[in-house]
């Protein structure tokens, strides 16, 4: 259990000190706040598209850095010969993978957390065509973010610290520290004829299930790199993510209707849309806590499965 613990606590570190990992953060973040100071004139929608749009870059990002965080820490490692020195220690291949799945998800849960307080706040910033930019929370925000990368400097500079870890847990930290200010320190502005911007707290079952499939989309990722680089990665992981997107259009239905070779590509491709309920508010519902209980063992499930097929992949991969 100690090897374990070790191999993900590094995992995690290494992932978060990646510039990489700093500038995906940030620049998803600084985005969504963005995209809800914009005025698009939706014709009373525009709330609901500064939602949907955040919930979208919130997936896409965790896309990416799914991809680019599994290729740094398991294909990057066999290509140069450390995956092989851990594991002439006395530490099994299915122990070195699944804790390197560990740290990944560790680290991808940052990066969504840190976007979905960025999507909460835009939440509350949007805006129609009655109302004006929410000034105050835009400067809050990205002063808050502007100080964290001010104290990672400070704590590189003046105490030999890592830069982007340093940088990384202060833009978190303040960033929702910010948030808070803005959601139960400030009055909402009540815009005539609309409601008063508020945070829409029906958000928050929907990022949950965005990070469940964030996980998974980590667990494809994972599994790719151990005999694939980033590109081919990148590549095959893009491809299920679009393919399970239209998996009910282009399968499921077909499925239903007794096409037997529909059968096992509608099994094996995960379900994107059992974990994109942005519709659902839309219609102004709630999304069931339930809901999200039958979503999460559903991607046990398929985590299970896929690491399951990385460890057959990995068991028999020549690391020198």
């Amino acid at each position: 259990m100690r090897q374990f613990l070790t191999i993900a606590r590094n995992t995690f570190q290494e992932l978060v000190r990646q510039p990489v990992f700093l500038l995906l953060m940030t620049a998803a973040g600084g985005f969504n706040v963005f995209l809800a100071a914009v005025p698009y004139f939706g014709f009373g929608d525009d709330p609901k598209m500064v939602k949907d749009s955040v919930l979208a870059v919130m997936l896409l990002t965790g896309l990416v850095g799914a991809v680019l965080s599994a290729s740094a820490t398991l294909a990057h490692e066999i290509r140069t010969g450390t995956a092989l020195a851990v594991l002439a220690k006395p530490v099994s291949r299915f122990q070195f993978l699944l804790a390197k799945y560990a740290g990944l998800a560790a680290a991808l849960t940052v990066l969504t957390y840190f976007i979905a307080i960025a999507a909460l706040l835009a939440s509350r910033m949007a805006f129609d065509a009655y109302g004006d930019p929410d000034n105050r929370s835009l400067a809050v925000y990205f002063g808050m973010l502007a100080v964290a990368y001010l104290v990672g400097g400070f704590a590189n500079y003046f105490l030999d610290r890592v830069f982007t870890t340093i940088t990384v847990l202060a833009a978190c930290v303040l960033t929702t520290l910010g948030f808070l200010y803005i959601a139960f320190l400030v009055e909402p502005e009540v815009i005539p004829f609309t409601n008063p911007q508020v945070v829409d707290w029906r958000l928050v079952p929907a990022m949950v299930l965005i990070l469940l499939a964030v996980w998974v989309l980590a667990a494809l990722a994972l599994a790719c790199s151990t005999r694939l680089d980033m590109l081919p990665t990148l590549t095959v992981c893009t491809a299920v993510f679009l393919l399970g997107l239209l998996s009910d259009y282009l399968f499921g239905t077909r499925s239903e209707s007794g096409e037997t070779w529909a059968h096992l590509p509608y099994t094996l491709l995960p379900n994107w849309q059992l974990f994109w309920m942005s519709d659902a508010l839309g219609m102004d519902k709630t999304i069931p806590w339930s809901y999200v209980l039958r979503s999460a063992l559903y991607s046990a499930g398929y985590l299970g499965a896929v690491l399951a097929v990385g460890l057959v992949l990995f068991e028999d991969r020549e690391l020198t």
